[in-house]
């Protein structure tokens, strides 16, 4: 048996959950990855995987024997990369996690820049629901928006968005623009939920010394995965939207809408995160997508004109699938 191959094989089955997807990430056929992975299985006397109708589960060995390998993977994949860094282009495959609200709102567009880079390096882009160490299994970077708790990997925060107000221009005209905060009150605002299930509703404001708070009310409530809704419905005249000051730049820019409260800012200003497995630096692709993004972020900062400071983690962010408003109501 080839060790090292069926290494390969049972860590590509892990990720893809199945030996078809293994068998096509690895550009061979299905038996031979499945028998790479059995005769793996009959050396080590331990069953991997849980073997159904709806796929692979790793066992509690199969858990265990993966924790244990993919960091000597990782250093083998980091040895080639070094080797052909010094007499090749880089080249390979990253598989980058990011959050919905980053690729639309900035990531998509400047992808091709970095592909005329590195042409040889592919990009396999995933979501995910939370940075977690069982959702960045199979990851080798995540672009992160907000506070995640990721004490085993490196955290590097990067960059920090600033919210803001806006609706279309119809609609500003026919209910009025709010002059200070609590004037959203009377307003069909759009709350979004945060990816771990809170709904996004208390909007607090600074203007100087002043703080004021508001509970975002309206008809319609959305997941952070169908953030785009609420954006479309905002255009289309239908209620206030609070969104992030370097996404929606397009709307924004042809007056499709239009901020308002120019002169209050938000209280909340969430860092952009990169997040990666310590180590993972040295591989040669994973360091020029890392570079790449920091120098996105830094060219998307000096469009807005400043540098935002991220802010601390919200209070709120401690209990799960309530109103962000009624847990400051408790505190």
């Amino acid at each position: 048996m080839d060790k090292l191959r069926a290494l390969q094989c049972f860590m590509s089955a892990a990720i893809e959950k199945s030996f078809s997807g293994a068998a096509r990430a690895l550009g061979v056929s299905v038996p031979a990855v499945a028998k790479m992975v059995t005769a793996l299985e009959k050396s080590l006397g331990v069953a991997l995987f849980e073997r159904t109708t709806h796929g692979l589960t790793l066992t509690t060995g199969g858990e265990g024997y993966l924790r244990s390998c993919a960091p000597a993977l990782a250093l083998l994949d980091e040895a080639d990369d070094q080797a052909r860094a010094s007499t090749a282009r880089l080249r390979g495959t990253l598989v980058i996690g990011v959050q919905h609200v980053i690729a639309r709102g900035c990531l998509t567009a400047a992808l091709p820049r970095f592909h005329a880079r590195h042409p040889d390096i592919g990009l396999d882009v995933r979501d995910f629901k939370r940075a977690t160490e069982e959702d960045m299994n199979g990851l080798d970077v995540m672009l992160v928006l907000g506070w995640p708790n990721t004490p085993n990997f490196v955290q590097r925060p990067i960059a920090a968005g600033r919210f803001i107000v806006a609706a279309s221009p119809a609609y500003w005209a026919a209910k009025g623009t709010p002059e200070c905060p609590k004037d959203l009150e009377r307003h069909e605002c759009l709350p979004i939920r945060a990816i771990d299930g809170t709904v996004m509703d208390l909007w607090t404001f600074t203007r100087g010394t002043q703080q004021e708070s508001v509970t975002a009310k309206g008809w319609l409530t959305t997941t952070n995965a169908h953030r785009d809704m609420v954006i479309d419905l905002a255009v289309a005249g239908h209620g206030v939207v609070r969104l992030l000051d370097w996404t929606n730049l397009a709307e924004l820019a042809t007056g499709s809408l239009v901020r308002a409260l120019t002169d209050w800012e938000s209280a909340e200003a969430p860092p952009v995160n990169l997040i990666y497995r310590p180590g993972l630096r040295r591989t040669a692709r994973a360091r020029a997508f890392i570079e790449f993004v920091i120098e996105l972020f830094q060219e998307l900062e000096q469009v807005r004109g400043d540098r935002v400071q991220g802010t601390e983690r919200p209070p709120w962010l401690r209990r799960h699938y309530e109103r962000s408003s009624a847990i400051a109501a408790r505190a």
